[in-house]
């Protein structure tokens, strides 16, 4: 049999193509901001994990600018053999400083840090423990280790308990959990994932992906919410969300860190970060130390689109963080309110299976701390126009 014949069989792309409802790959014509150029039109963004707005603030600007005239635009080998710049280091030590670990190791992508992390640690007969919602990076770690991996359902306690159960007192085990959920926004119940991990003799490592810089003591994340920082084993984060830039970290305690720096295949045969974007994420980082405010503000606007769409008869999923998912149901009635409200001038992602069940679709809808709240009463007044068409 021809390999390639699942490519000609695979034909749902062109078939929503063919009924002008195909959401994906819009080119952006300007930065990554409240308000952008998408296809020729102003949209309002309301997709974006720009979380804090700092992709276009001056000052981070500057420091990629600085970056690039002293280090040139990229580091041309491995960490462990000609890629480690002063930079690298800084980054990992204000990292390690900021959530509260002995040490960090920065990786080229969010996505490898998972990988990264999970499959070095794991080991043949260890096992490692998923939240079924976790990031799609997590469950390629598990497969990648050479552990086994159990799932349990969504946020409940007694599920994992069960996984706990059926690991061997001889095995090591790991649970790895998104701290806030990248689909729903809701927040991972750490103190008792805690407190079982405590009970089973687990380690625990959460995915602070779209935690850091939006929920914790001035944006530390999910560990620092619920104050459990000393008991969080590994916190995983990224840079693409709110350092504006793009890469991935770990931060654990020395020896773990030093570990996975010697053991973890995608961190030790892939360049590293160029200095552009290690700059940047350092620049982003003192940002956030120095204006803590910032976070309090994404807050409060996400307090005010809550308010606001619930006081426009607009059906959400409840979150403390800023995805805020708006429930649509159908699939193809997801993909239909997306095209108008983006014809209309919003953009938001559509969330369809397998991200969720075949009729629980979403919008995806995300907010800034630079968001404006006129702006978001346009948004929201154009979204209620929408929905009321399809009668949501």
């Amino acid at each position: 049999m021809d390999i390639f014949k699942k490519c000609d069989e695979f034909t749902l792309a062109n078939e929503y193509r063919q009924m002008g409802i195909y959401p994906y790959f819009r080119s952006l014509q300007s930065k990554q901001d409240i308000e952008v150029i998408m296809e020729g039109k102003r949209r309002i963004m309301l997709g974006s994990n720009n979380y804090l707005g700092l992709t276009t603030h001056p000052e981070i600007i500057a420091a990629a600018h600085q970056a690039l005239d002293q280090y040139g635009t990229g580091c041309s080998g491995s960490r462990f053999l000609n890629g480690t710049l002063e930079l690298h280091w800084q980054l990992e030590k204000k990292l390690a400083g900021f959530v509260g670990k002995e040490d960090a190791v920065t990786f080229s992508t969010g996505f490898q840090s998972n990988l990264g992390a999970i499959s070095a640690i794991v080991g043949r007969h260890d096992y490692v423990i998923c939240d079924a919602e976790n990031h799609a990076s997590i469950y390629d770690g598990c497969k990648l280790s050479y552990g086994t991996m159990l799932r349990y359902h969504h946020n409940d306690m007694a599920s994992l308990e069960r996984a706990l159960q059926k690991v061997p007192e001889t095995s090591g085990c790991l649970i790895v959990v998104d701290g806030v959920f990248s689909m729903g926004g809701d927040i991972a119940d750490l103190p008792n994932i805690v407190r079982l991990a405590r009970e089973y003799g687990a380690r625990v490592m959460v995915d602070d992906a779209h935690g850091l810089g939006v929920i914790g003591n001035g944006g530390r994340g999910t560990a620092d919410h619920f104050g459990l920082t000393d008991q969080v084993d590994i916190i995983m984060g990224t840079f693409s969300k709110s350092l504006a830039s793009l890469g991935g970290y770990i931060a654990a305690d020395a020896n773990v860190v030093d570990y996975i720096r010697h053991n973890s295949r995608p961190f030790i045969f892939s360049a590293s970060i160029p200095p552009a974007n290690t700059a940047v994420a350092i620049a982003a980082l003192d940002y956030i130390q120095a204006h803590p405010q910032i976070v309090q503000r994404l807050a409060g606007l996400c307090q005010y689109v809550r308010n606001g769409l619930k006081a426009r008869h607009i059906k959400i999923k409840e979150s403390q963080t800023p995805i805020i998912p708006i429930y649509t149901y159908d699939a193809i009635e997801t993909l239909q309110i997306s095209k108008e409200l983006y014809e209309e001038g919003v953009y938001v992602n559509s969330v369809l299976p397998p991200a969720t069940s075949p009729k629980e679709c979403l919008l995806r809808t995300s907010y800034m701390a630079t968001h404006t709240e006129d702006i978001l009463d346009e948004a929201m007044d154009i979204i209620a126009r929408v929905l009321s068409r399809h009668a949501l």
